[in-house]
């Protein structure tokens, strides 16, 4: 089984549902689905696991073993080429904006994705994937501090670390809103959502 991205261009950013349809359209040979882009066959030279399928597309195709370092390297060249990364494995799109207050930046997930500068779009939806599956999500500036969130049986674990304070804290969030809530505010420099729950010093 082959693990695939597809890139393209979009002049502003758009769901992951739209993505799907584009990428659903491109896969069918509809040639309107996105518009041709000097762009993606610059991708596709850069790439080697990448094919300009057409002037408007390039797809990676790796085997599953690849896939972790490949689209890696596949989300940080379709953002360097101005490109959208659909991720239909995990029915996911990479925006190049808006992004947050910290361009260094990672997102982690429990599924394998590192994403350096993840626009915010990403980082909420990637959120809505929290399974068994897909254990945590966090977003981390390496050296100053983290969030974390994990499933819990009755919500979500998530958790706070200021490294150069060297403090942890976690706390219980009852649904997803809570969450996504919290990792916005964090990714843009906010820490609203530090006053809004009730935490434990670990």
């Amino acid at each position: 089984m082959d693990f695939v991205l597809a890139v393209w261009h979009e002049a502003e950013p758009i769901s992951k549902e739209r993505a799907g349809e584009v990428f659903a359209a491109l896969s069918r040979g509809d040639t309107t689905a996105a518009q041709a882009h000097p762009a993606v066959a610059e991708f596709a030279e850069r790439l080697p696991e990448a094919e300009a399928v057409s002037p408007a597309h390039a797809v990676v195709t790796v085997d599953l073993d690849s896939s972790d370092e490949v689209s890696r390297a596949a989300f940080a060249l379709a953002r360097e080429c101005g490109l959208v990364c659909y991720d239909p494995q995990r029915g996911l799109v990479h925006n190049l904006a808006p992004t947050g207050a910290y361009p260094e930046m990672q997102l982690h997930t429990g599924d394998g994705m590192i994403i350096v500068d993840p626009d915010l779009g990403l980082v909420s939806d990637a959120l809505a994937t929290l399974s068994p599956q897909n254990p945590f999500a966090a977003l981390v500036v390496f050296g100053r501090h983290f969030v974390q969130a994990s499933p819990e049986q009755s919500g979500y674990e998530l958790e706070y670390k200021d490294s150069v304070e060297n403090v942890l804290l976690r706390t219980h969030a009852a649904s997803l809103a809570e969450v996504q809530d919290a990792f916005a505010e964090y990714a843009t420099g906010e820490r609203a959502f530090l006053d809004r729950h009730e935490w434990q010093r670990v």
